[in-house]
């Protein structure tokens, strides 16, 4: 009985390995390059368990093949490719965006409602209804208008640090901590109509609330980050959601109460509740009307949905813009002739201390800092689609098969691989602002740069986030010289882990420059 039992198990293991095996050649068998997964793990073991950063995790995988146009990955046991050829990441993220019109599902739908109804996770119609509604927060009309709530912002984020320093003292600051008190600030004001001061009370709760919903440090939230989207249904289960219910209940009171006072206020905001609230109201005719006076367009606005926008767009900004700004003063600090060159830009767009919207705009040094810096330390390392319907990839170069992705099937969009391909952007570890001169920009092909995504499905607020970048870079430049300080780290190295920062922090010094 024993023997019997020992090999059965023998049996059951080898069967095992052989199944997982064979799971791990599907791209080989198809004659695609492909890496060298792990059992079980794919290639995930090192990103999962904190072993590499994201950023460099996706490179690695980019550069296994330097003249393929695609290679075959793994998630986990999940078949993957990931794209690398610009003709045919336009293809099928624009010309063929019916094919692949969603992202993967990053949690059950049914069961994590505040994540899952947000922009970013809709889709097909839904998706498109939503973003339809959503796009008019994000016209250069609108966010002209909540310019002055960012550059008040600004201005105070200022006025707060020169008035904690001296006459020649420089202040060492770790910057994601005053960045993402600034971009807390901006969230709170343009999106849920709230003032906030992150730098003076530090531990208001709005401010902590953003710090756990952005926070993956730590090898069991990568865990859980990665469970969420491999076995969603287990995770519902067991109780394991995207938001936690207290940052749930948090989140959906204050759209609640902010809901409520505008309502029994008659307040009017030019911001993305606004731009919901509009939308719940009925009778809203349009020259996309169909005969029963609804809009093509129409959607069911509920609280739900209200709440997952704002928590998404808190989400986004929270956390992607103050990495941006981070890593935009480190590159201003170890760089100064770069960074003497833009606040002399500044200076001569300056009226007074202020700029204007517009002339915020006209800036073309400012726009080559920070497209460099997107370049350079894009905030998301890859993206991805799911194939909705059976698609076909022809064969082009020498060597290649004709492959079909059946339904169901991601492909990855290797962000950080497309900005660091030394093919487009020779010695991309260099920070050179001068790629995206006027001279010089229109050689790069927008699918080889893309900071905020691919097609119709890129980043809604990409205009806000550009605006509130600049705007503090150029009230910062205008009254600190930024310098580096003992700790900060030449050259920078990643924190381990999908989020991409600094290992033991960004710190520079501000050193007030007397007028």
């Amino acid at each position: 009985m024993m023997l019997m039992l020992g090999v059965l198990t023998v049996a059951a293991l080898v069967a095992t390995w052989y199944y997982l095996s064979r799971k791990t050649r599907y791209w080989a068998n198809l004659g695609v390059n492909q890496t060298n997964p792990m059992l079980l793990f794919g290639d995930g073991f090192e990103i999962t368990f904190g072993k590499i950063n994201i950023a460099e995790w996706v490179k690695a995988i980019y550069d296994l093949y330097p003249k393929a146009r695609y290679i075959g990955c793994y998630n986990f046991t999940t078949p993957v490719l990931m794209l690398k050829d610009p003709d045919l990441i336009k293809q099928i993220t624009v010309k063929d965006f019916d094919s692949f019109p969603n992202h993967a599902d990053f949690a059950d739908p049914e069961s994590d409602l505040l994540w899952s109804k947000n922009l970013f996770a809709l889709k097909d119609e839904r998706w498109r209804k939503m973003r339809h509604v959503m796009s008019p927060t994000f016209t250069s009309s609108k966010i002209k208008v909540l310019y002055g709530l960012i550059s008040e912002a600004a201005d105070d984020f200022v006025k707060f640090f020169q008035n904690s320093s001296s006459d020649g003292a420089v202040l060492e600051l770790e910057m994601k901590d005053v960045f993402t008190r600034f971009s807390n600030d901006v969230i709170a004001s343009t999106a849920f109509g709230i003032k906030v001061d992150s730098l003076r009370d530090r531990n208001n709760t709005f401010y902590l609330e953003g710090k756990k919903i952005t926070n993956f440090s730590g090898v069991f939230k990568i865990i859980k980050f990665f469970a969420l989207q491999t076995l969603p249904k287990i995770c519902t289960f067991f109780g394991i959601k995207f938001f936690s219910n207290a940052t749930r209940i948090y989140m959906t009171n204050v759209i609640e109460d902010t809901i409520k006072l505008r309502q029994e206020n008659n307040i009017i905001r030019p911001d993305i509740i606004q731009t919901l609230l509009d939308a719940t109201k009925a009778g809203n005719p349009s020259e996309n009307d169909n005969s029963d006076g609804k809009s093509k367009h129409s959607v069911q606005i509920s609280l739900d949905d209200i709440s997952s926008q704002a928590v998404l767009f808190f989400f986004a900004g929270f956390d992607t813009v103050s990495t941006v700004i981070s890593f935009a003063t480190y590159e201003l600090a170890v760089n100064k002739e770069i960074q003497d060159r833009l606040r002399e830009e500044i200076r001569e767009t300056s009226q007074n201390g202020k700029i204007t919207y517009d002339a915020l705009q006209q800036m073309k040094y400012m726009e080559m800092v920070v497209s460099e810096v997107l370049r350079k330390w894009s905030p998301t390392a890859f993206l991805d689609r799911v194939c909705s319907k059976r698609y076909t990839i022809e064969p082009k170069n020498k060597g290649e098969k004709l492959i079909t992705i059946p339904p169901g099937m991601e492909i990855w969009l290797p962000i950080h691989g497309l900005h660091y391909d030394s093919q487009h952007y020779p010695e991309p570890e260099k920070f050179l602002p001068e790629r995206f001169s006027e001279e010089n920009k229109g050689s790069i092909s927008p699918y080889w740069y893309a900071p905020f995504g691919f097609g119709p499905r890129n980043c809604i607020g990409n205009r806000f986030a550009l605006v509130e970048i600049k705007t503090l870079l150029y009230n910062l430049l205008l009254n600190f010289e930024i310098v580096p300080v003992k700790k900060t780290q030449i050259p920078l190295v990643l924190e381990r882990g999908i989020q991409i920062t600094a290992k033991g922090g960004l710190w520079l010094g501000f050193k007030r420059i007397e007028s």
